[in-house]
């Protein structure tokens, strides 16, 4: 009987629930951007929202009230030069290319929200303990903090110490967080911006050590979303091309939102159809 009972009140909960997973992806995650726009066309606004590394940080911005155009708008204004002063390299340290600092600095002065609690829209970012090597889901206490956790990609930026646990990107455990909305939302729309391809141009030279750190990332990350999708695919799972767009090349926004055009068509058709909606 108190497992009928729960089965009830479990079904009840995921009633008309839309869960979003922004994946990791470094630049590549500013496509992101776009299939947000097409849920602001649509009116539709996500029950919850999971993500990973630039999925948590786009998805903190957005969960916390800002509409995608605005999200657009922060980085706007991020050319070539000004993203170069962004990334505060460390000669000296050997955790990390990247501080850090100054990219968190950023990111806090746009946030409007500063605490899990208050946010409109519930929020998980996914980290990775370092040391004990599992995953760390942050839904509540200092935004902030779990996105720097978040976006601390081994080798690239610092990792970050919270308390006594030391945090890296959630990438080496769950690159695309779509798990994490299955208990809560019967419609799941999973984003992966990760393991895209680039084109061959002829080179069989050895990557530098910067080229060989992110690309081994980005294998793993796409070996870890195959694994999953076999066990549970997502209602709605995207993947665009995003050919030739490296980890840090966040300038290329414009570029990056031209490529995905096609699929945020695509994306916005499947919405319609799904939930009977009727266009202007």
């Amino acid at each position: 009987m108190f497992n009928i009972i729960s089965k009830f009140f479990k079904s009840e909960k995921k009633k008309n629930t839309i869960g979003l997973a922004l994946g990791g992806g470094g630049a590549r995650g500013l496509a992101h951007i776009g299939f947000l726009k097409v849920l602001d066309q649509l009116s539709i606004k996500p029950s919850m929202i999971t993500g990973t590394s630039i999925g948590a940080m786009i998805g903190a911005l957005y969960c916390s009230g800002f509409s995608a155009d605005e999200i657009e708008m922060t980085f706007s204004d991020l050319n070539l030069f000004k993203w170069s002063r962004l990334l505060d390299i460390s000669w000296i340290s050997r955790k990390g290319f990247i501080k850090g600092e100054r990219i968190v600095k950023l990111f806090e002065s746009k946030l409007k929200i500063k605490n899990f609690e208050d946010l409109p829209i519930p929020l998980k970012v996914i980290a990775t303990d370092f040391w004990k090597r599992r995953e760390v889901v942050f839904k509540s206490g200092d935004i902030l903090e779990a996105v720097r956790a978040s976006i601390s990609i081994p080798g690239i930026f610092e990792p970050i110490k919270i308390g006594d646990v030391i945090y890296t990107d959630g990438g080496a455990v769950n690159p695309l967080p779509y798990d994490h909305l299955l208990d809560t939302c019967n419609f799941i729309i999973a984003i992966d911006v990760s393991g895209s391809k680039r084109l061959s141009d002829g080179k069989t030279s050895k990557p530098s050590i910067l080229d060989g750190i992110i690309s081994t990332y980005t294998i793993m990350e796409e070996s870890i979303i195959n694994n999953k999708l076999k066990m549970h695919k997502p209602d709605i799972y995207i993947k665009p091309e995003l050919l030739n767009v490296d980890l840090l090349e966040f300038h290329k926004k414009d570029e990056i939102l031209q490529i995905v055009e096609n699929d945020m068509v695509n994306f916005k058709q499947k919405m319609i159809t799904k939930f009977g909606l009727k266009t202007k």
